[in-house]
């Protein structure tokens, strides 16, 4: 006994303290310090809780010896051979019974997948009640893909024997809005209606607890609208008090009072939940006395309708977020005459409002009433909302002895005592501190920790900031991702984590994030793209630039032409061919200015890897799109390469576009393609030649002419001579006198066709 008043003793010096805090301060104490009581208590873990228990306690009202020892076992052991073949000596036929009781008493969800796993491997026929049961156990693990891969094969997996269901998808729609991600929420919803599977009542009552929760109240009110005109399902009490409840914490009382008078016409009685919702939102904007109304008015709507302790917890928080402590001490008082017994938060909510107020005789009043039987216990609330007075005081010493005092004490720190320390520390430059306690937090997962405060990712930014701003990336991402897993989001947390990778070099795991930021519906700034793309070029990692930029464009964001050029050269310096390609191709989509050298390259490069065929196709977009390449020196490369034939085509595509190209490589081409034996092409280039005159200087005629004599094409050589001697001249097509076979079986209207055209299959086809 001695001990506890010692204890007792110590827990009230710390109200011993200076407070100096301005009005202002005062209404700026963050809420999130003191736990506030769910006043509807619409959790959507109690769903698949309900459902659980269902299946369970209809098979057996205790949990059976075989699977207490299947259960031990796996617990106890590592997943290996060897305990497979010690379950199946202990399990030799399972019942349904059996394996829902052991995947509820193995720990870890991995091993529950492992062992649900097995028995189907075994030959175990899964029922929808341990399907059910997996998907919730993985989807509260944020096994999220695996829990989405099971739902999609079930059907297979069961032979057809367990068909998809609204309940399977809620499970999973419930777990994606918990882990924050929204969008997948919503994606999930779209497919299982494509899917013929109908929504029910428990499927809308969960899209509209995630949308609410997002601020999305336009969507909310169309899904409302969907529920009623698109499937005809009948809305419950647990509808409208999300309905209420979300509308109302958006500051939006009156919508919320619009859908408590609809109640009545689908014949849904307003319970406690439902008044404790309005009470509160009322609250909320500031409107305590109408709330108070409310309250008074609850038992004259119904003998079974009366406040209960979160009602006047609403109203207690309500007077103390208004200043008016007197009010609020009123309703401790009317609580205990009714024989209401004030909780912990009741206690919390006052004792912060008297924080508020400087009223620390009060506090102490309250606090001794720990030495009565049954009286009032501070918890880790209760000593966050002394620890935060302390520190909007300017206190922090004194803060930090309250911190110290929770340990002797027994009481756990959660993510509200360390946030609101470090930030503190980080505002009066005391960084050393503010980084010990931020490697506690770390070390110890207490972000993981799903009780207390919901934490908030804007109270770590100063430390980010600093460890970013300081080598310490890494040190700062592991509390960040502890964050993401807890479902706690911060657009800005993302852009410093992001510029801090790039600071140090770690661009990989900088776009790891940006992805992450992506599928969170967050949009990435102009910066945090630039960065990335610079460095993934400056590395040597020019897809991963190329993606990244890909990603900038999605996001609105226009990069700079010479970003472009900039991944392009890279692309061709890594012989990316098929890459450098499609990035021409999007370049051309999106408008950004050619680079003649680039262009060239890449096509060099795609016609040195044999993509030929996309090679004219990305020289004739070019070109169409009022571009150009130096085909000159393509042909020339093609000559080297000895792909004349690719090389003729391109001289023809040259032809027709106008562009000049030297004498030396046509005298090259036209001989190269004689000593090939591809006379056609060979006289069908120069004919093509002398149709444009360009054909005089050109010193090959002589081979031409003696390969064409070779190859019986006397016809052909003999137009040669006449050009080689200066006599006679080209006659206008369709003319008698022109050569029966000087471009072969299609003409050359056909060719000139291909050429125009660039069509892959056409051209180059003798």
């Amino acid at each position: 006994m001695a001990t506890i008043s010692s204890s007792r003793s110590r827990l009230f010096a710390l109200v011993r303290m200076p407070f100096s805090m301005s009005s202002s301060q005062h209404r700026s104490t963050p809420r999130c310090y003191c736990s506030q009581q769910s006043i509807t208590s619409i959790e959507d873990d109690k769903n698949g809780d309900k459902e659980l228990d269902r299946f369970v306690k209809s098979k057996a009202s205790a949990k059976t010896k075989r699977a207490k020892a299947m259960a031990r076992l796996i617990n106890s052991k590592p997943w290996s051979s060897e305990l497979e073949s010690s379950l199946s000596s202990l399990s030799p036929s399972l019942s349904k019974t059996a394996v829902l009781q052991t995947l509820r008493l193995i720990r870890t969800p991995s091993k529950a997948f492992q062992f649900f796993n097995w028995v189907h491997e075994m030959g175990f026929s899964h029922t929808d009640q341990s399907y059910f049961m997996m998907l919730e156990i993985l989807g509260r693990d944020r096994k999220l893909n695996v829990a989405r891969n099971l739902l999609f094969s079930m059907e297979k997996r069961s032979n057809g024997m367990v068909k998809l269901e609204d309940r399977f998808f809620n499970s999973l729609i419930r777990n994606y809005g918990r882990a924050g991600l929204f969008q997948e929420s919503i994606k999930l919803f779209t497919t299982m209606k494509s899917l013929g599977v109908s929504p029910s009542v428990v499927t809308f009552n969960s899209i509209l607890t995630i949308l609410l929760r997002r601020g999305r109240t336009n969507m909310a009110k169309d899904m409302y609208d969907e529920m009623l005109r698109t499937y005809g399902v009948t809305p419950d009490t647990y509808t409208f008090n999300i309905l209420i409840r979300g509308f109302c914490k958006n500051s939006m009382v009156d919508e919320g009072f619009q859908f408590f008078k609809l109640m009545s016409r689908f014949s849904c009685e307003p319970d406690v939940i439902t008044y404790n919702t309005l009470v509160d939102g009322l609250c909320r904007v500031g409107k305590v006395r109408i709330a108070h109304n409310v309250v008074k008015g609850m038992s004259k709507k119904s003998m079974d309708l009366n406040p209960n302790v979160v009602t006047y917890t609403a109203l207690i928080r309500g007077y103390c977020m208004k200043q008016e402590i007197d009010e609020a001490l009123v309703l401790l008082e009317e609580m205990n005459s009714q024989g209401l017994k004030p909780n912990i938060i009741t206690y919390n909510t006052l004792i912060k409002g008297l924080c508020e107020a400087q009223n620390l005789e009060k506090i102490k009043e309250i606090l001794e009433g720990m030495t009565e039987v049954g009286g009032f216990t501070p918890d880790t609330c209760t000593f966050n909302t002394i620890i935060h007075a302390h520190c909007s005081a300017g206190n922090l010493d004194e803060a930090l002895n309250v911190f110290e005092k929770m340990s002797e004490l027994q009481v756990q720190p959660d993510s509200a005592t360390y946030s609101v320390l470090i930030r503190s520390l980080c505002q009066i430059g005391d960084y050393s501190r503010a980084e010990k306690l931020f490697g506690e937090l770390s070390e110890k997962k207490i972000l993981l920790c799903d009780v207390g405060c919901k934490p908030l990712v804007a109270a770590y930014n100063p430390m980010f900031e600093y460890l970013c701003g300081n080598g310490k990336t890494n040190k700062a991402e592991i509390v960040f991702r502890q964050l993401m897993k807890r479902g706690r989001q911060d657009p800005p947390s993302y852009k410093t984590l992001i510029m801090g990778h790039c600071r140090e070099g770690t661009y990989e795991a900088g776009y790891e994030l940006l992805v992450w930021m992506l599928r969170r519906d967050f949009v990435p700034d102009f910066e945090i793209y630039e960065s990335l793309i610079g460095g993934f070029l400056q590395k040597g990692r020019p897809l991963l630039a190329q993606q990244t930029l890909e990603k900038m464009l999605k996001s609105s964001h226009l990069p700079k032409t010479s970003t472009f050029h900039s991944i392009l050269a890279e692309l061709i310096e890594k012989g990316c061919a098929r890459e450098s390609s499609s990035f021409i191709m999007l370049m051309l989509e999106r408008k950004i200015r050619q680079n003649i050298n680039l262009s060239t390259d890449c096509i060099r490069l795609l016609l040195d890897r044999g993509l030929r065929d996309k090679a004219f196709q990305i020289v004739g977009m070019i070109y169409e799109n009022g571009y150009s390449v130096k085909i000159e020196e393509l042909v020339g490369f093609l000559c080297q390469s000895r792909k004349l034939l690719e090389a003729r085509d391109m001289f023809l595509f040259s032809l027709d576009k106008h562009q000049n190209i030297d004498t030396n490589t046509c005298n090259t081409l036209i001989v190269g393609l004689c000593k090939m034996k591809k006379l056609s092409e060979a006289f069908g280039l120069y004919y093509e030649l002398v149709e444009k005159g360009v054909h005089q200087q050109l010193t090959c005629l002589y081979d031409l002419k003696t390969a064409l004599d070779a190859g019986g094409r006397s016809d052909q050589a003999e137009f040669v001579s006449k050009r080689m001697s200066g006599q006679g001249h080209l006659d206008k097509p369709g003319s008698k006198s022109r050569p029966k076979q000087l471009l072969g079986t299609r003409g050359h209207k056909n060719r000139m066709e291909s050429l125009h055209g660039m069509s892959a299959s056409s051209i180059g086809t003798p």
